[in-house]
């Protein structure tokens, strides 16, 4: 048996309306069939983990340090899984978002601030999102670089037919789309013959990240590319699309598959972002090219270092699966903010052309100006830009997970809490020293 979806308007104050408990559920059968109910919303979360964003700050780390901030995107990946993990409990045993608890529990100046916050992180990641497709449409097909930074603002198209197919459909796109990105880059490391006892070793910590400014500045990008703030709303929003009962028993185990489910697809972009920087430095740092930090650049060398063009077309078709992945869940995400924070609702194909229209004016000037060179370090800016907005939501999302007398029998393990903290003052401390070092040149 199932628990049968429920149909949500606008008026009912819930969120993304159009999905809510839109799938149903079944509370009988084996554990395999229940916990497939549940697959989906952590893979629209893992797109955001795989931008073109990230792909940016992993060249630069790979080139310029060989494997040594492989150890970065381990542990930054270990902080999303968490974080994610109560983002998924809060909004299973809530049924809030996290925009709608940040109106309904903070000041209204506050909830004003945190809306701001938000919505520039959104554009920072749509801006790297554009830029990343648009390099893929150039390596690819050959169309000039600011003539694909403007088409991507037809991705809204895509957007409007997907939300109109459902959640399901378009949690398997997703999804399959993030299974084709893993085997191009499954391909592209047996080409990259890395050095796997030296892949090991750069997953340990080194204190070199720490002491070196410009080690810090790429880590601070890798951990803004990978734990993303957008994501935490999105995914207190999605995973109420399933129709869970409403008893504690139910929520309960709504809340461990959800976890599991999210936690198998961030293992999946842990992987994908593992290979872009070994292969940046297997192939660049270990060939003596230490500063490739550009996309395109990076594409040009691939062939003759590697010794076939296969390589190179594999790069720029995953690019650019990663670049449409992506474009779905910053709309999701940017609705979820724009609903949740101001009570307002606007269609997501209007909401993706105003997002969209917004981060194309910096990228359009940069490239008709500064060309690539402009562009690549436009991406690693964004993806910093991120990781300081990050505590402005990790912050609430800790404060309103740490709350127990609400949450009651749903409340989180007290070990999470712990870690939660502790991945919250990692994040602080690292943009505190960022800030410090900018300040102090």
């Amino acid at each position: 048996m199932l628990n049968r979806p429920q149909s949500a308007t606008a008026e009912d104050g819930v969120s993304l309306p159009e999905i809510h408990r839109s799938v149903g559920v079944p509370h009988a059968g084996g554990w395999l069939r229940r916990l497939l109910a549940f697959v989906g919303p952590g893979y629209l979360v893992a797109v955001g983990y795989m931008d073109p964003g990230n792909w940016a700050t992993a060249l630069a780390g790979g080139s310029a340090f060989g494997y040594t901030l492989l150890t970065v995107a381990l542990a930054s990946s270990l902080m999303a899984m968490l974080l994610q993990a109560l983002c998924a409990r809060i909004g299973i045993a809530t049924g809030r978002d996290l925009a709608q608890l940040c109106r309904e529990r903070f000041p209204r100046p506050v909830g004003y601030g945190l809306w701001g916050l938000a919505e520039i992180a959104i554009c920072a990641t749509d801006l790297a999102e554009l830029i990343g497709t648009a390099i893929a449409l150039e390596l690819l097909f050959g169309i000039p670089l600011l003539l694909g930074v403007i088409l991507t603002a037809a991705d809204a198209l895509l957007i409007l037919w997907l939300q109109h197919r459902g959640v399901r459909w378009l949690e398997a796109l997703v999804a399959g789309l993030i299974l084709l990105i893993f085997g191009c880059f499954a391909a592209q490391l047996a080409l990259a013959h890395p050095d796997w006892g030296a892949v090991m070793r750069g997953y340990l910590p080194s204190l070199s990240i720490l002491t070196e400014q410009e080690q810090l500045y790429i880590a601070i990008g890798i951990l803004g590319a990978t734990v993303m703030p957008h994501n935490l709303y999105l995914h207190t929003a999605v995973v109420q699309s399933r129709a869970v009962g409403t008893g504690p028993a139910a929520r309960q185990e709504a809340i461990r598959f959800a976890t599991i489910d999210s936690t198998v697809a961030l293992c999946l972009a842990l992987l994908v972002n593992s290979a872009i920087l070994i292969t940046a430095a297997a192939v660049f740092h270990a060939g003596g090219r230490t500063e490739v930090a550009e996309i395109q650049e990076a594409h040009a060398l691939l062939a003759p270092m590697v010794g076939t063009t296969a390589a190179a077309t594999l790069f720029a078709v995953a690019l650019l699966l990663c670049g449409v992945n992506a474009t779905v869940t910053a709309t999701m995400a940017g609705q979820v903010v724009m609903e949740g924070f101001l009570g307002l609702r606007m269609p997501p194909v209007l909401r993706r052309l105003v997002t969209r229209l917004v981060a194309i004016v910096p990228a359009v000037v940069v490239t008709a100006f500064y060309g690539p060179s402009g562009t690549a370090q436009l991406l690693i800016l964004s993806q910093v830009v991120l990781c300081l907005q990050l505590p402005f939501a990790v912050v609430p999302l800790m404060l309103f997970a740490s709350d127990a007398r609400r949450l009651g029998e749903l409340a989180a393990p007290r070990w999470q809490l712990v870690l939660g903290w502790l991945a919250t003052t990692v994040i602080l401390v690292m943009n505190a020293k960022l800030l410090w070092d900018a300040i102090t040149g």
